[in-house]
């Protein structure tokens, strides 16, 4: 066994490995955004089907000897790829979706050595059951769950930390050759099995449950005595006293499927939240897939582990927890959201998984059942990461997930008659009445949650009343359904359907229940974005306010004389107001990271050259469309599309220096800086386009992150000097509170009265903030 062994386990934490690693590798190529690590997820998926779609076939089709070449041939194929660091050849400069260029470049670079990676689960148990016979290959599974869970875990506390990228890609290339030479090993014994077996041997021996997880190869065997039968070829009898371990029909096919898309779904969605609201890095990916992977796990070790009763309950409370805390944004705590999210994730795959354990087939349809759980995986990251930036304005797919898992409760509660089902439905909605009140306790605004929440009771009348309808049904028709020999949806069916209804048009109403118009609304891979009209029957006050996710990123009052105040995070009272304000240089050069609404170009003045860097088309669109400044800016300007780091990395190369008298961060995602414009080796390329007495104008306002020791580590990394300016937005309304960081080599700027008078003393720290690099950036000591 102990070549088996070595090869799953090397296998599975290989697997889970690269995942984080290659993520981390190519953020910063295209934008540093969540769309980068969901796409990355999705690759994952495709390939994980293909690998166990590619062991199914060829473990029933082809035989010992040829396996064990095919095999072979693609172990040293998987080598001509190392190392796995990409070529910078696959940098994105044009800015535009680059979702189909990540796919490609994971398929250029890690694709052959996932694919054979991902068929290692199921294909080493079948070979094990060839050259085992009678053993059962069951600690080979809870063998590749330990791998995958240490390498899941082991990323963002140790690989991450210790080693620069470059090495991670490295060591994790040495790990493939090690898990080649296991594999080939364990290919040459099937092969010699194949030499000495009969002239017509017989067909191969149903491999050991190999689950094809969405995002993970997990592969879970069936109970222990249907797995030693189905090795040893036996019949297995399964007890007929259950519907569930019947012979699987239509219904229950369409469920395989249903089920690990709605899983994949919301963890790609959970994913996707958690990274807009803080950040993008490995710890807030590793996190809801160690979560995702560990109830796989769970629910496939025994059934014993999934109570359909209290999960159902917890279920309940989970959704409301996720739908009270999703209209509060940004103004919940940041560690509630990460509690809330990942716990509510959590009960969600349990329920997912625990009742696919609890639909498997007879051990002669288990290779067809993980099959189509794999390919559930896939179709729920694709309609993730595909399907729903091109058919929705907005993030809906949180929200649809969880609708689509209590419709499947439903359905499941009529499908097996389940009273515990129901009952768990019913003692979850009571403990809400106990549970949503400390829920509040964690906003400072109570009674405007309060608010919000009988808001949303009014507005959602209809989904309640619908939810209302399907528990009655399921409690009032059991002694009815109890009774029937196979399910007969007759009463249920338009049950379900009036709450399917109700639950797509809640979900595509969502959030729209204010009462300001929405002028523009799109989506796309950096995030969606909204224009509000204010006032609009207010001639004076008047103004249009850009939204991108959840954080504002400008307003223009549309009076013309009025169109031209600063406004938002750019007053004049502000860091960067009066940093250009004070400028002795005329005409000056002024960089801009991130355009927003182009609320900085009222600092133009005529002679003046204004340089903006937007990553995101859709922005420059609606800059142009639906507010002024571009259009009014007296300076001569440019805004060049791409990714700001990267437009400035290649402008070096072609010894195009801007020589920017200042340069001002404001690239937003979300309600964060993406980490990697704030990183060593991006200070470098700035100072590169600075002049010698230029200064650097950093946004750091931020409801989660305290950046600002983040910034000071930078500055003094490069011998520059710091003022911090905190603006606290009196007496005018459309001036918000901001804190900006100038950063310069001329002190004597950083002296001037307008600047000195206002900066704030030197903050005191127990330890000091680490240094950002593209390699290691930890957020764990700068969380408020």
């Amino acid at each position: 066994m102990l070549p088996y062994a070595l090869t799953i386990f090397t296998g599975a934490f290989l697997l889970f490995q690269v995942q984080p690693l290659i993520g981390k590798y190519i953020l910063p190529w295209f934008g540093g955004g969540p769309g980068v690590w969901t796409t990355c997820l999705l690759f994952f998926q495709m390939l994980l089907l293909g690998g166990y779609a590619y062991a199914h076939l060829t473990s029933t089709r082809l035989s010992q000897k040829r396996q064990a070449i095919v095999h072979l041939v693609l172990l040293v194929l998987s080598l001509a790829l190392l190392p796995i660091t990409p070529s910078e050849y696959w940098k994105s400069l044009v800015g535009g979706d680059p979702t189909w260029r990540i796919l490609l470049l994971l398929g250029g670079t890690i694709g052959l050595p996932y694919f054979v990676l991902s068929s290692t689960g199921p294909l080493m148990q079948q070979w094990f059951s060839i050259t085992n016979p009678g053993v059962s290959p069951y600690r080979l599974y809870a063998l590749s769950n330990v791998g995958s869970l240490l390498a899941l875990l082991s990323y963002p506390v140790f690989f991450e930390v210790k080693f620069p990228r470059y090495t991670q890609g490295l060591l994790w290339s040495a790990g493939l050759v090690l898990f080649v030479l296991f594999c080939g090993y364990c290919a040459l014994r099937v092969w010699r099995q194949a030499k000495t077996a009969p002239a017509e041997p017989a067909e191969p021996a149903e491999p050991a449950a190999p689950a094809a997880a969405p995002v993970a190869d997990m592969s879970a065997p069936a109970e222990p005595a249907a797995v030693e039968a189905a090795v040893a070829g036996l019949p297995v009898v399964t007890p007929p006293t259950s519907p569930e371990h019947a012979s699987a029909n239509a219904a229950d096919r369409l469920l395989w499927l249903a089920l690990p898309a709605i899983a994949s779904i919301l963890l790609l969605a959970t994913t996707n939240k958690l990274c807009q609201e803080v950040a993008v890095i490995p710890f807030l990916w590793v996190l809801p897939l160690s979560l995702y992977l560990l109830s796989f796990i769970i629910s496939f070790d025994h059934a014993r582990w999934y109570h359909r009763g209290v999960f159902s309950a917890l279920l309940v409370v989970a959704v409301a927890f996720v739908f009270q805390v999703l209209p509060a944004g940004n103004d919940a705590p940041m560690k509630l959201q990460i509690i809330v999210y990942n716990a509510a994730l959590f009960i969600a795959c349990m329920v997912c998984h625990g009742e696919l354990y609890r639909l498997k087939p007879p051990p002669r349809q288990l290779t067809g059942y993980f099959l189509f759980i794999s390919a559930g995986g896939a179709l729920g990251g694709f309609l993730v990461a595909i399907v729903a930036p091109a058919v929705f304005d907005d993030y809906r797919e949180l929200q649809l997930g969880y609708w689509l898992l209590t419709y499947a409760a439903a359905v499941l509660c009529f499908r097996h008659r389940s009273r515990e089902i129901a009952m768990g439905v019913i003692v979850g909605a009571l403990a809400l009445v106990f549970v949503l009140p400390w829920l509040r306790s964690y906003f400072d605004d109570t009674e405007g949650l309060s608010a919000e929440l009988l808001s949303f009771l009014r507005h959602r009348a209809l989904l309640i009343i619908a939810g209302l309808g399907v528990i009655i049904a399921s409690v009032f028709n059991f002694r009815q359904l109890s009774v029937l020999p196979d399910w007969r949806p007759r009463m249920a069916w338009l049950v379900m359907m009036f709450c399917m209804t109700t639950g797509i048009v809640v979900v595509m109403q969502w959030p729209y229940g204010g009462t300001t118009p929405i002028l523009a609304s799109t989506r796309n891979f950096y995030g969606t974005l909204k224009v509000f009209d204010y006032n609009h029957d207010d001639e004076e006050d008047r103004y249009h306010l850009l939204l991108h996710g959840a954080t504002t990123h400008g307003l223009q009052f549309m009076k013309a004389e009025r169109s031209v105040l600063a406004t938002s995070y750019y007053g004049e009272s502000s860091g960067i107001g009066r940093a250009l304000d004070n400028l002795r240089e005329s005409p000056r050069r002024v960089g801009v990271v991130g355009l927003g609404t182009g609320s900085l170009l009222v600092y133009g003045r005529a002679g003046d050259y204004m340089r903006v860097y937007e990553i995101n088309p859709a922005v420059e669109k609606i800059a142009r469309t639906h507010f002024t400044y571009l259009q009014n800016c007296p300076a001569k300007v440019d805004v060049v599309i791409g990714d700001a780091r990267l437009v400035m990395e290649r402008e070096l190369e072609e010894k195009k220096s801007q020589l920017f008298d200042v340069l001002a961060l404001d690239a937003f995602s979300s309600d964060a800086i993406p980490v990697h414009l704030l990183t060593r080796e991006a200070f470098e390329v700035y100072l590169q386009h600075l002049k010698p007495n230029g200064v650097i104008a950093i946004h750091i306002s931020n409801r989660y992150l305290n950046l600002r020791p983040i910034v000071e580590k930078l500055a003094d990394q490069h011998g520059l000097k710091v003022a911090v300016v905190y603006d606290d937005n009196e007496p005018d309304w459309w001036i918000y509170a901001t804190t900006w960081v100038l950063v310069s080599r001329n002190e004597t700027f950083l002296a001037q009265p307008a600047i000195a008078d206002v900066t704030e003393a030197p903050e005191k720290t127990a330890q000091p903030a680490p240094l950002w690099t593209d390699d290691y950036a930890s957020l764990y000591s700068i969380m408020k």
